[in-house]
Parts: structure tokens; sequence; C-alpha cells
């Protein structure tokens, strides 16, 4: 039996649970999700945890916060993998292996419906379709070819394009505007449709080579190609002909500067593991078309925790920890991303999972472990690519350790759990007084913490007071901190409860650090937590002295200090955070962009869409209402709405 005592209300949902496929959440007293996880038989699996003693092991430190439990039954084992993996990949338990990618990958974009292509009955920019960088939701109003590893991939791919086939890449408004062929016609990456020097048929033929080489289909093509230069020869049609020669020489050209394999892999995905030092890397590269478009490092977080619980009742041997951190990027990375037919892996993956992918997908999908020939070439890449990026990630959380070890001792903190040491940094931007902003960035766990940083419009206070700046976004932090101690009456805050940082970073002198301590002092906070940072001499990087608020001498830590390079970094981030923020809310002011903000119907993508296509809010306040509808999400009636807002 567990040694941990457990409610009779939850040892009685367990008894009660039923033999089926489902999946089960743990909740703790705070009601924090600790871990996720997938059962064949629901009754068998959780009551594992509760009727074992896992002694001091993190599967037993985790049993011992249960406080409350969910399941949700599901017809098969697949469904409930997906399902699984859906919920960590939004939920973010504690306790499981979590891969974290707030990037979306980029594609190929191609405008319009193949169908259309070439149809003069239709608007310019769907007779002479464009490719173009995308990032966003796909659509069946465009082709999107993809997804590629970086954006590099997709330009390079895109400059393939204008070499060889020569399709435009200008905006529909450039395109409908134009009255001679820009400097792409002069240097053969375009051939200017948008003057009528190609017909719309020979430009739609162009369209679908180039579809055909983002397949990979390049032989099929090239013989096209032949066929057709061959065609035009014999109808006397010299000139015709020699374009097509022209073409296949490019193509030729750069089938072999891409080394693009003749293998019969047209969308492959290639991923390596490598664990060391408590610390995990998936290698993802990405064959697409038969061309190799490059590889993204991920690393997942939690694993050290999660190590000790993810495990199957199925297994008959214990998988590596390798198999286990592949088989949760697999199954978490694939909810977003469409999953290739072929998947070359470093370690071997559960029959389960690749049926549940299958099932998802709509098609078969298949694991090749040992691979050969130019599989075992790309998969010895990848593991040596994700040997680098883990030896690079380990040098660089060393030298970060080391850094926040550093400031702990020279500022005398405490040094017994360096993860939970936490500093918030002030800083404020504006330009003569106008749009000012206060910038807080968030540090802990050795690292910045990018989705806690926060802005602070300013307002009511005289343009350029940077002190009156610094009292209002100090005060507005930490109030709630002061009002939850209080509340608290001395105890430790409630789970959740705004909390003061270890250490308060203000980006100035003696004037800054006063302002601050009279904040904290108004507000009954510890004033010996508040650190400025103050310009050296001549400020010169390197010589910036530290401030106390609570009568300590300033202290000058050395250039070559590992404490002052961490106090620079968060420092700096500060600054940039506010910059960026204040130069958005200036030009936000300056051309107005509030109006269209105002419109409803307009939302963050259909107003970036809008600037992008027109260049700004003055672009799409000089825009027709036939121009507005040419951009994607816009209806007549929204761009007359538009049309109305913006004059």
């Amino acid at each position: 039996m567990s040694s941990v005592e457990h409610s009779p209300e939850i040892l009685a949902q367990v008894a009660a649970l039923p033999a089926l496929p489902g999946v089960y959440r743990y909740f703790d007293a705070a009601d924090q999700l600790l871990y996720v996880g997938k059962a064949r038989n629901l009754k068998r699996r959780v009551s594992s945890y509760f009727q074992k003693d896992h002694g001091g092991t993190r599967i037993g430190h985790m049993v011992s916060k249960i406080a409350r439990l969910e399941t949700t039954v599901v017809r098969s084992e697949a469904e409930a993998l997906l399902l699984e993996n859906n919920l960590i990949k939004t939920q973010h338990p504690k306790y499981n292996i979590l891969f974290r990618d707030d990037k979306s990958y980029p594609y190929l974009k191609l405008t319009g419906v193949a169908a259309h292509d070439g149809d003069i009955s239709r608007y310019a920019g769907q007779c002479f379709p464009r490719i173009a960088y995308y990032r966003g939701s796909t659509d069946k109003k465009h082709r999107y070819f993809g997804p590629y590893p970086s954006a590099w991939a997709v330009k390079e791919s895109i400059q393939l394009l204008q070499k060889v086939f020569r399709l435009r890449t200008c905006e529909d408004t450039v395109f409908a505007n134009r009255s001679r062929p820009c400097l792409l016609f002069q240097i053969k990456r375009c051939t200017a449709p948008c003057v009528g020097h190609i017909s719309p048929e020979d430009y739609a033929a162009d369209v679908r080579n180039a579809e055909a080489m983002l397949r990979g289909e390049t032989q099929e093509l090239l013989q096209q190609l032949e066929a057709r230069m061959m065609a035009h020869a014999d109808r006397l049609e010299y000139e015709k002909a020699a374009e097509i020669r022209n073409q296949m020489s490019a193509l030729s050209t750069v089938l072999h500067q891409q080394a693009i394999e003749t293998t019969d892999d047209k969308d492959v995905d290639i991923l390596a593991v490598k664990v060391q030092g408590g610390r995990a890397c998936v290698n993802l590269a990405m064959v697409r078309g038969g061309r190799h478009l490059g590889d993204r490092a991920y690393f997942p977080s939690q694993l050290d925790d999660a190590m000790g619980v993810y495990a199957s009742e199925d297994e008959v041997q214990p998988r590596t920890v390798e198999a286990r951190v592949l088989e949760a990027f697999l199954a978490q990375h694939y909810i977003d991303v469409p999953t290739p037919p072929v998947l070359v892996v470093s370690e071997a993956v559960d029959v389960q999972l690749l049926q549940a992918l299958s099932v998802q997908a709509g098609y078969k999908i298949t694991a090749v472990q040992q691979p050969r020939e130019q599989r075992r070439i790309w998969l010895e890449m990848a593991e040596q690519n994700a040997a680098i990026q883990l030896a690079r990630l380990l040098a660089e959380e060393g030298s970060q350790h080391a850094r926040t070890r550093a400031l702990a001792e020279a500022l005398d903190l405490p040094q017994d759990n360096l993860e939970a040491l936490s500093i918030e940094c002030f800083d404020i931007s504006h330009t003569a007084g106008e749009s000012t902003q206060a910038s807080c960035v968030v540090f802990h766990h050795h690292k910045m913490q990018n989705s806690e940083y926060r802005r602070f419009n300013i307002q009511g206070i005289t343009p350029g007071d940077d002190y009156a700046a610094m009292r209002q976004v100090l005060h507005r932090r930490y109030a709630p901190v002061a009002q939850a101690l209080q509340a608290a009456g001395g105890a430790e805050p409630e789970p959740g409860a705004p909390r003061l940082p270890d250490l308060v970073l203000v980006d100035g002198g003696k004037g800054q650090v006063s302002m601050a301590r009279e904040v904290f002092a108004e507000l009954g906070l510890d004033v010996s937590r508040i650190v400025g940072v103050e310009k050296g001499e001549g400020r010169k990087v390197g010589l910036e002295e530290l401030v106390f608020a609570d009568g300590r001498a300033k202290v000058y830590l050395g250039h070559d200090s590992a404490a002052l390079m961490l106090v620079a970094q968060i420092r700096d981030e500060a600054h940039r955070f506010a910059i960026t923020g204040m130069r958005a809310q200036r030009a936000k002011v300056r051309v107005g962009q509030s109006k269209l903000e105002d419109i409803p119907g307009i939302g963050p993508k259909r107003r970036a869409r809008l600037l992008q296509r027109f260049g700004g809010v003055r672009g799409v306040a000089n825009a027709s209402v036939e121009d507005l509808m040419t951009v994607d999400g816009i209806s007549a009636s929204l761009a007359e709405d538009i049309y109305r807002a913006l004059r």
C-alpha cells in the first residue's frame, strides 16, 4: 500500500474507475495541474499510483501532492494518446516532458487557386499568381508549401523559383499600378506580367512547373520541359524553344548546386535525440520536395521531474530516456504541424504512437530507425547537430548559472535555491516626453521570462518627468503585493497571490532609487530589495555601480564580473523592451492606428494583413473598396466599413 494518506473521496473515485482507455489528470491542493497521462485501462493504471509505495522517488513526490483527479474516457488508446498530448501542450503540467515552441513554422505561398491560373476574367492577382513568404494559419484560397524549418529556407526557395521560373513577388497593389518593368525584370528574376511581357497561359505554365519543383517532381519536370522545347522547335518557334532551354539549364544548375537527391523520398522528417547533463535536445531536420531544408533544435522543459513518472503500464522492458523524449516530442509536435509519411528516427518509436499519428493525419505514418544510404546520411547529420546544440545549451546554462550565483554572492542573497531567485527590472522610455512607457522584465530560473514581461502606459505626469513615471509604475506594480501581504496578516500569501521579487532593479542612480524607496516605504515593503544601476564615469559599459535603497555604500563589481554581466543583461533587456513599446505607441498616435483598431470586425490578424498589404494606415485609408477586398479575410461589406471609417 502507498504510505501517502489520501482522502476517502479520491480513493473511492479511483475504485469506481472503468477498465476502459482514457486520460487522467492529477491536481494539487492549489488546483495546479501536476500530471497528465493516458491509459489503456484507466482503473489499473490510476490504481497503481495509489496502491504502491513509491518511497522518496519523483513519482512518490508527485503522488504525495495529489489532492484531486479528473478522468476522461475515450474510444481507443490512440484517441487517449492524442488527447493526452493536446492537454500537455495547452496546460503545461509540472511532471510531464514538455516541448514549448512559440514560433510558428513559415510556408511558401502561391496566391490563388490553381484552377484559375491564367484566367483573365479574374483580377490580375489571380491571373498571375505571386510567390511569397508566409507565416500563419493556412486556408483553401491559396496554395501553401512547407512547413519550412526557418525563414531563411523559405526565402532561399523563393530565390530559386525566381531564377528558374521568374515568378513575380510584388504585392497586388504594386503589380496593378506598374507602367514599366521593375529591376527584377532587368536582372532576369521576373517575366514582368505586370506590363504584359508574358501571356497568362505561359505564366500559368511556369506556375505549374514551379509547383512540380516544390513537390520534388524534378525528373518528370525536366522531361516535360524537354518535350515542350522539342515541340516548339518542330513548329519553328525557336524563340520559345530557347526560353524553355534556358529554363532547363537554370533548373539543372539549381539541382546541382542544391544537391537535390534523386531518392524516392519527397517529404521526410529526420529526428535525432541527445541526452546529457540532465538536459535533452531533439534535432528536427526537414526534407521537402527532395530538398534538405535545414533543421531546428528543441529542448524539453521539466525533463528531470518527468523522467520518474513518464512510463507505460504496458512496458515489458523500460524504454531509454532518449526514446521517451522522442515519443513525447512526436506526440506534441505533430498536433499542430502536418506529419510527413516517413519519419527517420534515432530511437525506436512505439507502434501505438505511430497508429495515433496515422489516424490524425489520415494516411499511414512509418518510422525508420536504422536507415540506409541517403536516409542514413541525413540521420547522421541530425545526430551531429543535436550533439552540437546540446553542448551549446549546456555551456550557456553553465555560464548563466555562474552569473546568478555570482550576483547572489555579491549582494549577499540566499544561495540555497538559486533556481527560484527572482529579479524584476524597470526602465522608463519616451521621446521628449511623448508616449512615455515603463517596462518591467522578469528573470528567474537563470533566464529571462518573456511571458511575464509587462508594459505600463504612463499618464497624468509632466512630460519628461522620469521620477514621476518611476513612482507611478512601481506603485501600480507593487500595490497588489502589499495588499496580498496585508491580507495574509504576516503569514505566507496564498498560492497565486502577487509576490515581491528577491531583487528590484531600477535603471538609474540615487534619484530613481530614492523615488523607489519612497514608494516601498508607503506600501510597507522591504526597501532592501531595491537596487539601482548607476552609469559609471563617461557612461562607459563595465563601469556601472550598484546603488542601494537601504543606505549601504555603492558597490563596483568590476568590468569583468559575472554578477555585473547578469545585471547588465537584465538592464539592457528592460531598456530594449521599453524602447520597442514606446516606439509602437508613438507610431500608433502619429498615424492614427487606433481608428483602424476601432472598426468592428478588424482584429489583430486582419489589421496586420491590411498594414502589410498597403504599407501602413495611410495606405489603407487611400485604398479603394476593391483593393481592400483583395486582402484575405476582408469581405465586401467589411471593406466598405473600412473605407467609410478611414475617410
